[in-house]
């Protein structure tokens, strides 16, 4: 029986040596194969900066707001009567709306949602993607061509013009609602590439071996073929943080995302569209994080790519 292909795989409790103190082969092959990994997106400097700009910006927006209404007092809700419109200072370190709100204050909070919002659907997507597509793969017949079309059906409907529509009438359910609509059409592509990657394993010794022994069906595709993938569903759930954060800011911007009193960056980016020369600091700080943020994910997602596949040129080889 041959080993599984993936880096990431953790091995069996078969794998584990029957000698006391002897680590088994296969778990020393794993760990090699993770430091490898480790060592290839280590190389990308770039990327290394991209996951330090990321790790910052969950740290200003989980603790920023707590430690500036320590030193200064305000909130994203609340309002500074004798500060209009005023520029960034000691007082407001991003200035000032036009009914005295704390700019910094609220684009924390703003890339608080946004954030929230990305991991949560890029967890929704990408799990459901593994799961249609290695359950299409594995089964075929009429469950692959029943669930492949209702794959195509979400493909050609326009998602944002369904979400814009739809969003309204669950506003008053809260931003959670918006994330499952979001995430329940950014799964189908890579669903299509789950399936033909599952088309390809299920063939594999591995997997026949498995079937052989009596594992179940949902063992077989829990347990060896969604593990195979899991370097196709990392990369694939880093992207889908980028697209979601963008695609809320989207919907927020036009008014069908979050909603007031509460903020993220869609609906900042809006309000301070109209000011964005006269007055800047309203517009320019949530606009600036929001590309901050996709772009560093996008480099993550870029540089993981190139360190789990072995045959990339930009792996940084295998030293």
């Amino acid at each position: 029986m041959s080993a599984p292909a993936d880096p990431l795989v953790v091995a069996d409790d078969a794998a584990v040596s029957d000698h006391p103190g002897q680590k088994a082969p296969s778990a020393v092959v794993v760990r090699g194969r993770r430091s490898l990994v480790l060592r290839r997106f280590r190389r990308r400097r770039g990327a290394m900066v991209a996951l330090g700009v990321l790790v910052l910006m969950f740290v200003g927006a989980f603790l920023g707001p707590v430690i500036y209404q320590a030193i200064t007092g305000w909130t994203y809700s609340t309002q500074d009567y004798t500060a209009f419109l005023q520029p960034p200072s000691p007082d407001h370190w991003f200035g000032t709306t036009q009914i005295g709100q704390d700019v910094f204050a609220q684009t924390m909070r703003g890339l608080q949602k946004s954030l929230i919002i990305g991991l949560l659907v890029a967890l929704i997507s990408t799990g459901l993607a593994a799961v249609v597509g290695a359950c299409a793969g594995y089964f075929g017949g009429w469950v692959d061509r029943a669930l492949m079309w209702g794959v195509d059906l979400l493909l050609v409907i326009p998602s944002f013009l369904v979400v814009a529509i739809i969003s309204p009438a669950f506003q008053s359910a809260g931003w959670l609602v918006l994330v499952f609509l979001i995430a329940i059409f950014a799964w189908m592509i890579t669903a299509r590439i789950v399936r033909g990657m599952t088309l390809s394993l299920k063939e594999r010794e591995f997997v026949l071996a498995a079937r052989y022994s009596g594992v179940s069906s949902a063992g077989i595709i829990f347990r060896h073929l969604i593990p195979n993938m899991s370097s196709l569903l990392i990369i694939d759930a880093t992207i889908a943080v980028a697209t979601a954060i963008i695609a809320e800011t989207g919907l927020s911007y036009f008014g069908f995302g979050v909603q007031p009193p509460d903020v993220s960056l869609g609906n900042l980016i809006a309000s301070g569209t109209r000011s964005a020369f006269t007055f800047p600091w309203l517009f320019l700080f949530a606009g600036g994080l929001l590309v901050a943020t996709t772009l560093a994910v996008s480099v993550i997602g870029d540089a993981l790519r190139d360190a789990l596949d072995p045959a990339s040129s930009r792996a940084g080889g295998t030293k």
